[in-house]
């Protein structure tokens, strides 16, 4: 890494536990992209997938394996992004309609994530 004068960005060996966690924990963001950019997906996936990706940030936060602050602080701002998209499908109930048109989910996932009977009697 001297050779291109790179040494000075080389990581300590202090830093590669933060590096893992990093990675691990953005490893779902990466499988959703794969999964919007390769497969066929419509608009009846973005509720569920937003749904995952919460799930799977709040397990991480309240995990005792991650005892790094910065990562903990990380996830809680991404959720802070992910509920201010997720908060954007009310405004376009086109989310809502795709839902319960599509064969697999219908009303069974908000349901199952917990949404409000409300809520679920508006989506109907």
């Amino acid at each position: 890494m001297q050779k291109l004068g790179l040494g000075e960005y080389e990581l300590s060996e202090d830093e590669w536990p933060l590096v893992k966690q990093l990675r691990d924990v953005l490893k779902i963001l990466k499988d959703v992209t794969l999964y919007f950019s390769c497969s066929t997906p419509n608009l009846a996936m973005v509720i569920p997938a937003m749904d995952h990706i919460d799930q799977v940030f709040t397990n991480c936060i309240l995990k005792k394996e991650l005892p790094e602050p910065a990562i903990h602080a990380a996830l809680g701002l991404a959720k802070c992004t992910l509920n201010r998209y997720y908060s954007l499908t009310d405004k376009y109930k086109v989310y809502q309609i795709a839902m319960v048109l599509h064969r697999q989910h219908k009303l069974s996932h908000f349901r199952s994530v917990g949404w409000e009977q409300q809520w679920i009697e508006a989506a109907e």
